[in-house]
Protein backbone atom coordinates (compact mmCIF):
# COMPACT_ATOMS: atom_id res chain seq x y z
CA UNK A 1 0.00 0.00 0.00
CA UNK A 2 1.11 3.40 -0.54
CA UNK A 3 1.81 6.03 1.76
CA UNK A 4 -0.83 8.15 0.74
CA UNK A 5 -3.71 5.54 1.02
CA UNK A 6 -2.41 4.52 4.73
CA UNK A 7 -2.69 8.13 5.51
CA UNK A 8 -6.40 8.39 3.79
CA UNK A 9 -7.89 5.11 5.64
CA UNK A 10 -6.03 5.91 8.56
CA UNK A 11 -4.04 2.70 8.38
CA UNK A 12 -1.16 1.50 10.45
CA UNK A 13 2.09 2.16 7.54
CA UNK A 14 3.63 -1.58 6.20
CA UNK A 15 6.69 -0.57 7.90
CA UNK A 16 5.34 -1.46 10.99
CA UNK A 17 3.86 -4.92 9.99
CA UNK A 18 6.67 -7.84 10.92
CA UNK A 19 8.22 -9.42 7.79
CA UNK A 20 8.08 -12.93 9.56
CA UNK A 21 4.63 -13.40 10.25
CA UNK A 22 2.79 -15.40 7.01
CA UNK A 23 0.22 -13.20 5.29
CA UNK A 24 -2.86 -13.86 6.52
CA UNK A 25 -5.38 -16.11 4.94
CA UNK A 26 -2.23 -17.54 2.37
CA UNK A 27 -0.91 -20.08 5.02
CA UNK A 28 -4.74 -21.00 6.33
CA UNK A 29 -5.82 -21.77 2.50
CA UNK A 30 -2.59 -23.65 1.75
CA UNK A 31 -3.40 -25.64 5.47
CA UNK A 32 -6.68 -26.18 4.54
CA UNK A 33 -6.11 -27.83 1.28
CA UNK A 34 -3.75 -29.87 2.30
CA UNK A 35 -5.55 -31.02 5.42
CA UNK A 36 -8.65 -31.82 2.48
CA UNK A 37 -6.18 -33.67 0.36
CA UNK A 38 -4.81 -35.94 3.20
CA UNK A 39 -8.46 -36.46 4.60
CA UNK A 40 -9.07 -37.90 0.73
CA UNK A 41 -5.79 -39.98 0.74
CA UNK A 42 -6.84 -41.45 4.35
CA UNK A 43 -10.62 -42.14 3.06
CA UNK A 44 -8.23 -44.22 0.07
CA UNK A 45 -6.49 -45.98 2.26
CA UNK A 46 -8.57 -48.01 3.60
CA UNK A 47 -9.77 -49.38 0.32
CA UNK A 48 -6.45 -50.38 -0.93
CA UNK A 49 -5.60 -54.29 0.36
CA UNK A 50 -2.21 -55.95 0.54
CA UNK A 51 -0.17 -53.97 2.36
CA UNK A 52 0.99 -56.41 5.04
CA UNK A 53 0.93 -59.34 2.02
CA UNK A 54 3.82 -57.25 0.61
CA UNK A 55 5.48 -56.96 3.00
CA UNK A 56 5.03 -61.06 3.84
CA UNK A 57 6.28 -61.49 0.03
CA UNK A 58 9.28 -59.35 0.59
CA UNK A 59 10.46 -61.31 3.44
CA UNK A 60 9.81 -64.51 1.31
CA UNK A 61 11.32 -63.29 -1.79
CA UNK A 62 14.72 -61.98 0.62
CA UNK A 63 14.49 -65.40 2.19
CA UNK A 64 14.75 -67.27 -0.66
CA UNK A 65 17.88 -64.96 -2.19
CA UNK A 66 19.32 -65.56 0.31
CA UNK A 67 19.32 -69.29 0.82
CA UNK A 68 19.77 -69.20 -3.38
CA UNK A 69 22.90 -67.49 -2.17
CA UNK A 70 24.37 -69.89 0.47
CA UNK A 71 23.22 -72.43 -1.77
CA UNK A 72 25.50 -71.27 -4.83
CA UNK A 73 28.45 -70.64 -3.00
CA UNK A 74 28.60 -74.18 -1.80
CA UNK A 75 28.11 -75.30 -5.16
CA UNK A 76 30.92 -72.81 -6.38
CA UNK A 77 33.53 -74.20 -3.67
CA UNK A 78 32.92 -77.46 -5.21
CA UNK A 79 32.93 -77.46 -8.74
CA UNK A 80 36.59 -76.68 -11.18
CA UNK A 81 37.90 -73.10 -10.49
CA UNK A 82 37.19 -71.90 -14.01
CA UNK A 83 33.34 -72.27 -13.85
CA UNK A 84 33.06 -71.21 -10.09
CA UNK A 85 33.31 -67.29 -10.97
CA UNK A 86 29.93 -67.55 -13.14
CA UNK A 87 28.65 -69.59 -10.58
CA UNK A 88 29.95 -67.03 -7.56
CA UNK A 89 28.57 -63.77 -10.07
CA UNK A 90 25.09 -65.40 -9.96
CA UNK A 91 25.52 -65.96 -5.94
CA UNK A 92 26.02 -62.13 -5.64
CA UNK A 93 23.54 -60.93 -7.57
CA UNK A 94 20.98 -63.10 -5.32
CA UNK A 95 22.69 -61.52 -2.22
CA UNK A 96 21.78 -58.18 -4.02
CA UNK A 97 18.13 -59.08 -4.77
CA UNK A 98 17.68 -60.19 -0.91
CA UNK A 99 19.53 -56.83 0.48
CA UNK A 100 17.19 -55.04 -2.65
CA UNK A 101 13.77 -56.41 -1.47
CA UNK A 102 14.97 -55.52 2.37
CA UNK A 103 15.46 -52.03 1.31
CA UNK A 104 12.18 -51.44 -0.47
CA UNK A 105 10.28 -52.61 2.66
CA UNK A 106 12.16 -50.46 5.06
CA UNK A 107 11.81 -47.74 2.74
CA UNK A 108 7.93 -48.25 2.37
CA UNK A 109 7.51 -48.14 6.42
CA UNK A 110 9.79 -45.24 6.22
CA UNK A 111 7.35 -43.25 3.85
CA UNK A 112 4.50 -44.39 6.13
CA UNK A 113 6.31 -42.85 8.93
CA UNK A 114 6.93 -39.41 7.09
CA UNK A 115 3.74 -39.62 6.42
CA UNK A 116 1.99 -39.57 9.39
CA UNK A 117 4.33 -37.04 11.11
CA UNK A 118 3.38 -34.81 8.10
CA UNK A 119 -0.36 -34.92 9.03
CA UNK A 120 0.40 -34.61 12.87
CA UNK A 121 2.14 -31.54 11.76
CA UNK A 122 -0.88 -30.34 9.54
CA UNK A 123 -3.27 -31.44 12.60
CA UNK A 124 -0.78 -29.24 14.72
CA UNK A 125 -1.42 -26.53 12.53
CA UNK A 126 -4.47 -26.57 11.99
CA UNK A 127 -5.35 -26.19 15.69
CA UNK A 128 -3.10 -23.72 16.44
CA UNK A 129 -5.16 -21.58 13.28
CA UNK A 130 -8.58 -23.00 14.81
CA UNK A 131 -7.88 -21.79 18.52
CA UNK A 132 -6.29 -18.27 16.99
CA UNK A 133 -9.35 -17.61 15.12
CA UNK A 134 -11.46 -18.61 18.23
CA UNK A 135 -9.85 -16.16 20.19
CA UNK A 136 -10.32 -13.39 17.65
CA UNK A 137 -12.11 -10.88 19.98
CA UNK A 138 -15.43 -9.26 17.90
CA UNK A 139 -17.01 -5.95 18.48
CA UNK A 140 -14.94 -4.90 21.39
CA UNK A 141 -13.53 -2.19 19.47
CA UNK A 142 -9.81 -2.69 20.22
CA UNK A 143 -8.34 -4.15 17.31
CA UNK A 144 -8.88 -3.26 13.62
CA UNK A 145 -10.12 -5.68 10.89
CA UNK A 146 -9.88 -5.31 7.26
CA UNK A 147 -12.50 -6.44 5.42
CA UNK A 148 -11.24 -9.56 3.87
CA UNK A 149 -10.14 -10.72 7.12
CA UNK A 150 -13.38 -9.64 9.03
CA UNK A 151 -15.05 -12.05 5.71
CA UNK A 152 -12.37 -15.02 6.85
CA UNK A 153 -13.30 -15.30 10.58
CA UNK A 154 -17.04 -14.46 10.32
CA UNK A 155 -17.05 -17.40 7.81
CA UNK A 156 -14.83 -19.54 9.63
CA UNK A 157 -17.34 -18.82 12.53
CA UNK A 158 -20.45 -19.75 10.00
CA UNK A 159 -18.77 -23.40 9.09
CA UNK A 160 -18.18 -24.38 12.71
CA UNK A 161 -21.61 -23.71 13.60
Amino acid sequence: MTKKLEELFDMASSDENELNEPIPGVAEEVTKEALNNLEKIETALPTVRGLEASDRELDELSKKAETSFQDLMDLGMQVDSRFSGDIFSVASNMLNHAITAKTAKLNKKLKMIDLQLKKATLDQRQAKQDEKIENIPLGDGAQNLDRNELLRVLSAKNTEE
